[in-house]
């Protein structure tokens, strides 16, 4: 698995980029190549709070669709729009503009 090393990972394969009060939210490389051709990502509203643990979106790929878990609890700051037209950034970045 490659880990970046300032990330915080679930066992769910979701990792967390915490800095000051903002934490930036992605899956690993791990769960991206066992997923396959990402195709559609379910996002949640802006302003939508969530505890640990919550279902909070999906991820669709062409084999599967999976669950999206929070791994902090918070308040949905901003998603990443351009996923919306290119969620394969996931499969090539996961833990950059994936």
């Amino acid at each position: 698995m490659n880990k970046e090393k300032k990330l915080l990972y679930t066992k769910d394969h979701e990792w967390i980029d915490l800095v000051n009060d903002e934490a930036k939210i992605g899956i690993t490389n791990f769960a991206q190549s066992q997923l396959g051709d990402i195709i559609f990502i379910e996002f949640p509203d802006t302003g939508s709070k969530f505890s640990l643990g919550d279902s909070f979106g999906e991820i669709e790929a062409v084999k599967t669709v999976s669950e999206l878990y929070m791994p902090i609890s918070g308040v949905i700051k901003e998603v990443n729009i351009n996923l919306e037209d290119s969620p394969d950034f996931v499969n090539s970045d996961p833990y950059g503009d994936g």
